[in-house]
């Protein structure tokens, strides 16, 4: 049985109606891309509710780690919010966010296996993501190649 196309205009799998000559959203969480929603989810409630934690009862103890893991969970969290909204802006956000994510868990993961004193305590990128299973540094990876691949053609 033949599956009809979808209709002129219409966002992909919503229902949706754009305005008359503007291109139709593309998702951006069809198949792999919704296990990536899931994982930037996943992390968004592991390092907002550490990081929350950490700063509500010891933030002296090692105030530059847990402001750094309060914005790897807002890094994570704009992700995820661009991955559902789809459509070409959305990605293009994704796009920069996740290579500033990759180049974050680069910067602090050499940081903290260089002079490993400048973190009394650990971040979630902290030796390249060790403590989250190195989800941290494999998922901006895979998400720019997913993102890369969903790029829309430009007229």
């Amino acid at each position: 049985m033949a599956v009809p196309a979808e209709e002129p205009g219409k966002i992909e799998g919503s229902g949706e109606s754009e305005a008359p000559g503007k291109p139709a959203r593309t998702r951006l969480i069809s198949g792999p891309g919704m296990l990536l929603v899931w994982l930037y989810g996943v992390m968004v409630v592991g390092a907002v509710s550490r990081s929350a934690v950490q700063i509500a009862t010891e933030f002296d103890k090692a105030p530059l780690a847990y402001s750094l893991s309060a914005v790897a969970g807002l890094v994570y969290g704009f992700i995820t919010y661009s991955l559902v909204r789809g459509g070409e802006r959305a990605r293009r956000a994704a796009l920069v966010c996740c290579a500033a994510e990759l180049a974050g868990v680069l910067i602090v993961g050499t940081w903290t296996l260089a002079d490993p004193s400048a973190f009394p305590d650990a971040t979630v990128w902290s030796d390249y993501g060790m403590g989250y299973l190195f989800i941290p540094v494999l998922l901006p990876i895979t998400a720019l190649f997913w993102l890369r691949r969903g790029r829309t053609a430009v007229p």
